[in-house]
């Protein structure tokens, strides 16, 4: 019998954000094997805004991807809401990843013959909902109402990275992950799209973890994971 999304929901309302056990990821390159992560476990809390940080190579970015559902571990379990999304069927996983959880990464991933209100919606029409008023709503909040139907050429990198904000939140996800979010961005527009994500990310409730190289926009959050050589530093 198959799960909704609405009851698994309900279910696990009570639960722990995100549980991370003994995570390992290898990647193999002919005959080489590179052990990035190397039995990570942590916990998160629902509301949590938690950065990793680390050196290049450090495994952050795998991390991330690992808990977000885009990179199955090796060995290891992560838990949303105490459901195993690993251990759960293809459709089950897709449906979480789609409706439970949002994404920003650095290169912003808009969808370049599509206006910004229809980049923000794509999410929700994926989902076949009507999502026009939630989307306009949200452009507004990143301060985008004047650029709605402009095309993602015609934004500057910042007003592209409000975008991808506005779309991961259209499906009104429970946990946000963001991969050096403001990577591409100069250091004022990267300060300035960073507060606006932690600000609505508490003003939602919702929890966000978040890659970054640079530890003064860490200091945003409520907890900072150092990895070092793939593991969580003590």
């Amino acid at each position: 019998m198959g799960v909704s999304l609405g009851t698994l929901k309900s279910v696990l309302q009570d639960n722990a954000a995100l549980i991370a056990r003994e995570l390992h990821r290898i990647y193999r390159v002919g005959s080489q094997e590179i052990h990035v992560l190397k039995g990570i476990s942590i916990e998160v809390q629902p509301g949590e805004v938690l950065f990793l940080c680390g050196a290049s190579g450090a495994g952050k970015t795998t991390l991330l991807y690992t808990l977000a559902g885009l990179e199955e571990p090796n060995q290891g379990s992560v838990l949303i809401r105490g459901h195993s999304l690993y251990g759960s069927p293809k459709k089950i996983q897709a449906q979480i990843r789609n409706e439970m959880m949002g994404y920003i990464f650095q290169s912003y991933y808009l969808l370049p013959e599509l206006t910004a209100l229809e980049n923000v919606m794509l999410p929700a029409m994926i989902a076949k909902e009507d999502a026009l008023e939630d989307a306009t709503d949200l452009l507004r909040r990143v301060g985008l109402n004047h650029r709605m139907d402009h095309l993602p050429t015609e934004l500057s990198g910042g007003e592209q990275q409000r975008v991808a904000i506005a779309r991961a939140l259209i499906n009104d996800p429970e946990i946000i992950f963001a991969d050096e979010p403001t990577g591409n961005l100069d250091s004022k527009a990267g300060q300035g799209v960073m507060d606006l994500l932690v600000g609505l990310a508490r003003e939602e409730g919702k929890t966000l973890a978040v890659v970054t190289h640079d530890a003064r926009l860490a200091a945003l959050g409520d907890r900072t994971l150092y990895l070092t050589d793939g593991r969580i530093a003590s």
